[in-house]
Formats: structure tokens, C-alpha cells, sequence
């Protein structure tokens, strides 16, 4: 095991510790394949299943894996033919039985930190689906609220702005403009500190660098 390996181990311990705390479930995994796994092991046949848009999910394979599962109803947004038939599979993840997501930042005592622009994702996560299954790179983890609220500002808003070809100011400069305009993604800033269901909230740390 390197010293990075080891390092993202204990860190990862020390939050699963304060994310039962908070009733959350938190596990660890060194790396995406077995995070897959688990999360696969966690999902039931006969689930319906949603994910928000997450490019951690793409890129640990989990996206694939759902969409090669034959026994689960998956709510693919992709397979929407246009703006009407994504609003409605939006609409009918809300309900699901699992719901797939990342999540912006996590700090060391256990609190998710995301900002949505249209609040899909941070309505399934605080309400609705029966669980919620949320995947993250130990390059999501901050040392607590304001570093995490900076980190999305600084690295997550600017770089998921470019990828979806948003005019913004941090899309521009890389930098935070506070912005108000029509393709702003910062709508919503929702701090998780509790689950108010046990259990419903599941969190898969892995030990890999995953999306922004």
C-alpha cells in the first residue's frame, strides 16, 4: 500500500465514523471496480433506479453497469428523445427505489455540500427516493463547510460549467463571479448534516480521483 493509498484509507475511516454519527452509512473502497460491486450488492433486482448527472458515476463504471443490469427498472436519462421526456424520467426518479449520485464535497465530520443548478439531484437526495446511493472520489473531501463551499465555487461549478458549454463567468475565467444569469448551475446550496431517515443515505468513498 503507498502512503496515498494509506492515507485516503484513514481519512475515509475517520469520516464513515462521523457519517454514522449523522445516520448515515459510509463505506470505503480502494478503488472504483469494487465501489461498482458494492453499490451493485446494495441495489435489489425489481429496484427502479434514478441517478443525477454525475461525471464520478461515469467515470468509476457505475453508469455502464446499471445500464447492463437486466433485473432493475433504470431511469437513463440519456434515453431521453427530448426536453418533455427528460423532465418526466426527472420527475419519476423522484420516487425511485435507489437513486445514484455524487456529491460536490464532503467534509471530514460527515456533511455533504452540493449546489444544483435546477435541484433534481438535491431533491432526490433530501427527499423522496427510499435510498440514496452516493459515490465520491477522496478528492471530494474538505476540512468542513466553508472549505467545502470553496471547493465548489473554485473547482467543481467552474469545470462542470465548461463541460456543459455554460456562459459563465467561471466558465470563462475560472473564477467565481456570483453570477445571476440564465446558465448559472448555482441555484441551490444544500448542506446534508443529518440523515433524517437511518440508513438512507449511503456513502462510497473511493480511493481514486473522481469528477470535479
Amino acid at each position: 500500500m503507498t502512503s496515498k493509498q494509506q492515507y485516503y484509507e484513514n481519512t475515509a475511516n475517520t469520516i464513515i465514523k462521523n457519517l454514522k454519527r449523522r445516520r448515515m452509512d459510509g463505506y470505503y473502497c480502494p478503488t472504483s471496480a469494487e465501489a461498482v460491486d458494492l453499490a451493485m450488492s446494495l441495489t435489489h433486482a425489481g429496484d427502479t433506479v434514478g441517478t443525477g448527472g454525475s461525471m464520478s458515476l461515469e467515470e468509476c463504471g457505475m453508469m455502464e453497469q446499471l445500464r447492463a443490469r437486466t433485473d432493475i427498472t433504470f431511469l437513463d436519462r440519456a434515453a431521453g428523445k427530448n426536453p418533455e421526456e427528460v423532465y418526466d424520467l426527472l420527475h419519476r426518479m423522484l420516487s425511485s427505489d435507489t437513486y445514484f449520485m455524487s456529491t460536490n464535497a464532503i467534509t471530514m465530520d460527515g456533511e455533504l455540500v452540493n449546489i444544483d443548478g435546477t435541484g433534481n439531484r438535491l431533491a432526490a437526495l433530501i427527499y423522496g427516493p427510499a435510498q440514496v446511493i452516493i459515490v465520491a472520489g477522496m478528492n471530494k473531501v474538505a476540512a468542513d463547510v466553508p472549505s467545502a463551499y470553496q471547493r465548489v465555487k473554485a473547482i467543481a461549478t467552474p469545470l462542470n460549467c465548461v463541460r456543459l458549454s455554460k456562459n459563465t463567468p467561471c466558465a470563462q475565467t475560472g473564477k467565481c463571479g456570483d453570477c445571476l444569469g440564465d446558465d448559472s448551475i448555482c441555484s441551490q446550496i444544500v448542506v446534508t448534516r443529518r440523515s433524517g431517515i437511518v440508513g438512507r443515505i449511503k456513502v462510497i468513498l473511493i480511493g481514486e480521483e473522481l469528477g470535479y
